[in-house]
């Protein structure tokens, strides 16, 4: 493919994702890194094209259709459906604005393959719907212009010492299982923590409850205390008083500050049941704060444990993705031998033919 016959007419960068094609619902991504996607313009079969390139590697190559819908499921990510790669891809752009204009060119692009269409089909002369989108225009990529007119190069210009491609989808597979599984743990962990944090900051009000009732109940004991100190000193008093005062105004004095001894004894027992209550209360909560911290630090250890066997697993993924290029590598050093050889043993026959009678 030329640079004369297929411009890209609009270019971002976004995160791209695949749908899982085992679930249907989650999304693989295409790489750690967020990737140059364009809009391009076949000027000879007068179509449209999403691609984005992963070093050699095609990672879309869709083909813009009038029947295509652009959806924005979130302010920073939107989908739409391939039929004819049959799968779905995702875009997560840094912006809600990156998200709109793509969204906006999107439609223009779909428009323009209407149009195209229609003219086809009236067979009427083309002309390049094209010209009408003039945003954002980049230099060509030189790695899609090297392309020739089979979309199929794209993915055939990969070097030989490259794994097979079931080996290759099964090594893509694991590593990106294990990514997708390692934030998915660590963001589980995080919640786990915040959870931790708040149940100890309860727990620390339920003490701070408990204390200042206990101190209440020690004031209405001191209280309850002096006043009986004053009732034993008013009948000491009473005792020693001369025969003139008068016996009925004692009475009444004794059975005033008996009443008030038993009123503050009511009062302490109302404080003392109340403290008990809460006392028991703020026990019963700190126990089942204290058991469920028990359960998340054990909760934490098992998701800690979890989250270092998904990093072996990566590692051993790691190392036989390794080792496996190395295997595909001799491999590959070995046709060349074979094939040296056959090249050789074909030209001693050509000889032996011209020599012979």
């Amino acid at each position: 493919m030329s640079t004369a016959r297929e411009q890209p007419i609009f270019s971002t960068r976004a995160h791209v994702f695949q749908i899982d094609p085992a679930t249907k619902r989650n999304w693989i991504p295409a790489g750690k890194h967020a990737l140059t996607v364009s809009y391009f313009y076949d000027a000879t079969r007068n179509v449209y094209r999403i691609i984005s390139l992963g070093g050699a590697k095609a990672i879309i190559n869709s083909t813009v259709t009038p029947n295509m819908t652009f959806t924005k499921t979130s302010q920073k990510f939107g989908q739409w459906a391939d039929s004819r790669a049959n799968t779905v891809y995702g875009l997560g752009f840094a912006s809600e604005q990156h998200l709109t204009q793509f969204a906006e060119k999107f439609q223009e692009v779909k428009e323009a393959a209407r149009l195209a269409r229609e003219k086809s089909q009236d067979g009427g002369e083309l002309t390049s719907p094209a010209l009408g989108l003039t945003a954002h225009q980049v230099p060509p990529s030189p790695l899609v212009s090297t392309n020739g007119p089979g979309d199929e190069k794209l993915f055939r210009s990969q070097s030989a010492d490259a794994p097979g491609p079931a080996e290759r989808e099964r090594l893509k597979k694991m590593l990106s299982e294990g990514s997708v599984g390692e934030v998915q743990w660590e963001a589980e962990f995080f919640a786990l923590q915040d959870s931790n944090n708040k149940l100890a900051g309860a727990l620390r009000e339920a003490n701070a409850a408990a204390a200042q009732w206990r101190q209440q109940l020690e004031a209405q004991r001191a209280e309850a205390e002096r006043l009986r100190q004053r009732v034993a000193e008013l009948e000491a008093q009473a005792a020693a008083e001369p025969a003139s005062v008068s016996e009925k105004e004692g009475s009444q004095s004794l059975e005033q500050l008996e009443a008030l001894v038993e009123t503050k004894d009511q009062e302490i027992q109302t404080l003392r049941s109340q403290t008990s209550g809460s006392r028991e209360a703020a026990d019963t909560e700190r126990e089942e704060t204290q058991q469920k911290v028990q359960d998340l630090e054990t909760r934490n250890a098992e998701l800690e444990h979890q989250l270092r066997a998904t990093e072996r697993s990566l590692e051993e993924a790691r190392v036989e993705r390794e080792r496996a290029r190395a295997e595909v590598g001799r491999a590959a050093q070995l046709l060349d031998v074979r094939l040296f050889e056959l090249s050789e043993l074909r030209e001693g026959l050509a000889r032996l033919a011209e020599g012979a009678p």
